[in-house]
């Protein structure tokens, strides 16, 4: 009974945020305040839309903790552990979006970086024989994957920011037993749409 209903809560949350961003335009302070009357529903989808730009707002590199992150970014799609006891969260900005965003949490509870991932230098850290977990971990959850059952091949597509005017898709191959095999690229669907 409750699966039924979750549809037209998010749909109810996402019409209550269209209509904060209507009466408040980009007055964040108004907003913020809008949005904490609202409930832990719309400040969900609220976080899944915000624009990168005020994603890590007020986030300070060696002073804020992984608590005041999750506060102005919200939950994180996944947490990786590292051996070290830093921490790392991961913010997808997809499926549409084209930027991901790394926060390494020191082992002292501070914020030690805030990176955005999907960039020509790291997808040149992509080589064969990589794991679809040391992928995951460097570039974070694919916006697409799709399977090809007879070249027995997972493709995961990475949208992103090829150029500061175009998008395009970086692609991992992998084979049967999850390595990668090869990357190539691709344009970005809207592009050979004319959007």
């Amino acid at each position: 009974m409750f699966s039924t209903h979750a549809p037209y809560r998010r749909l109810a949350a996402m019409g209550l945020i269209s209509s904060v961003l209507a009466l408040f335009g980009c007055d964040q302070q108004k907003v913020d305040e809008a949005m904490k009357k609202a409930g832990e529903g719309a400040r969900s989808v609220w976080n899944a839309v915000k624009p990168d730009s005020e994603l890590f707002k007020g986030i300070v590199v060696g002073q804020s903790g992984e608590d005041d992150v999750r506060r102005q970014a919200g939950r994180p799609e996944i947490v990786w552990e590292e051996d070290n006891g830093a921490r790392r969260l991961e913010y997808p900005r997809g499926p549409e979006g084209a930027t991901t965003w790394m926060v390494t949490i020191g082992a002292d509870g501070k914020v030690g970086a805030i990176e955005q991932v999907l960039t020509a230098e790291n997808f040149a850290r992509v080589h064969a024989g990589m794991s679809r977990d040391d992928i995951r971990r460097l570039l974070g959850k694919p916006t697409k994957v799709e399977a090809f059952a007879l070249k027995k091949e997972e493709v995961w597509g990475y949208r992103w920011w090829e150029s500061s005017q175009d998008k395009a898709f970086f692609n991992v191959h992998f084979d049967a037993a999850g390595k990668v095999t090869h990357t190539s690229r691709s344009d970005d669907p809207s592009k050979m749409q004319g959007g």
